[in-house]
């Protein structure tokens, strides 16, 4: 199974950094992992309707040109539906058991995900109704993702 994680923005704080290193490290025994990070657009202090939409769309350019191929597309987002953690290992499970041999998890940026892109998901998923920085999401996802592996194969992990 391959997994590739679309992120809008670049991580900038090393210590975030390290987390992600970090877990490409550990789930490099279950999966080939892909990041790709996307330009955020830079946004004015009060943006208008019009220069949101504007954003997020040229953002959902950067995701798409990432998405070509066969794909089952996650994306996150605050109303997307919440898993909990063995439930999320089931969906990654039984998505490589019906033959899908690529997930995408795609995490906006700080204006969160196009309409545009929202539609494409197959999955929309949750994490919280709060709302996190995607660049702590990222890491956030990776750690539930490892765990997922673990929990696949029957591996401890913190409960």
């Amino acid at each position: 199974m391959n997994i590739t994680i679309i992120s809008v923005g670049k991580i900038k704080e090393k210590y975030l950094e390290d987390a992600v290193l970090e877990y490409k490290k550990r789930l490099s025994r279950y999966t080939k992992l892909n990041i790709i990070e996307i330009s955020d657009e830079k946004t004015p202090e009060n943006p208008s309707d019009v220069e949101k939409s504007k954003i997020l769309d040229k953002e959902a350019e950067g995701i798409f040109k990432n998405l070509k191929g066969d794909f089952y597309v996650v994306t996150l987002e605050i109303l997307g539906k919440e898993l909990d953690s063995k439930e999320l290992a089931k969906n990654i499970n039984d998505l490589s058991i019906s033959g899908k041999k690529n997930i995408v998890f795609v995490i906006g940026g700080s204006l969160g995900l196009s309409q545009k892109v929202s539609e494409k998901s197959n999955f929309k998923l949750s994490f919280s109704k709060m709302t996190f920085p995607h660049q702590l999401m990222r890491v956030i996802l990776l750690e539930q993702i490892y765990r997922s592996f673990r929990i696949i194969n029957g591996e401890p992990y913190h409960k």
